[in-house]
């Protein structure tokens, strides 16, 4: 398999003897230990959504990070706290609006505007609630199992990838003429 095709979580796209992805595999293997019953994403609350969303979304920059850096704990831990933090989330989400369709729209606002009992210490009221869908709609996609759908909203969000978007529209520095 072409790795550089897969992008940020190569694993996600591995087809496994029945057919189904890795993460998909697991899910399927998971259920059957537990006899748990299939289960509808669009039938769970926001806050459930945005609950298994929180550890998709966390589990999902720990790999980058860890790809990224593979170095000293504190400093793989600090670069991940500063992306999985409400005001990172909210700054992410703002890179991935426009890639949404109606429907991962829809159900990240069904997250930003569900009433949470708790709010950030450390955020705004409008940076709480868009981490808050943020994290709805990365628990949707988790349980439908579109985790390539996953790594793509979160690569167009993560700050290094929008900040080369960024730079692509600056000119660069030193091509003007010296007066």
């Amino acid at each position: 398999m072409d790795k550089s095709v897969t992008g940020l979580f190569p694993e996600a796209q591995e087809i496994g003897e029945d057919g189904k992805t890795v993460p998909e595999t697991i899910l399927k293997a998971a259920a059957e230990a537990f006899s748990l019953p299939e289960l509808d994403p669009g039938s769970c609350s926001p806050l459930t959504l945005a609950y298994i969303g929180d550890a998709v979304f966390e589990l999902a920059v720990r790999t980058v990070v860890v790809r990224e850096m593979n170095g000293r704990l504190k400093d793989m831990n600090r670069k991940a706290i500063g992306a999985v933090s409400a005001r990172a989330q909210s700054e992410m989400v703002a890179m991935m609006e426009p890639l949404l369709t109606e429907e991962e729209q829809a159900v990240y606002r069904r997250g930003r505007n569900a009433n949470s009992p708790t709010m950030a210490k450390h955020a705004s009221v409008l940076e709480y609630r868009r981490a808050t869908g943020l994290e709805a709609l990365m628990g949707y996609l988790y349980l439908k199992g579109e985790n390539g759908r996953i790594a793509e909203l979160i690569r167009a969000g993560w700050p290094e990838t929008a900040e080369k978007a960024g730079k692509k529209d600056e000119p660069e520095k030193g091509t003007g003429s010296a007066d």
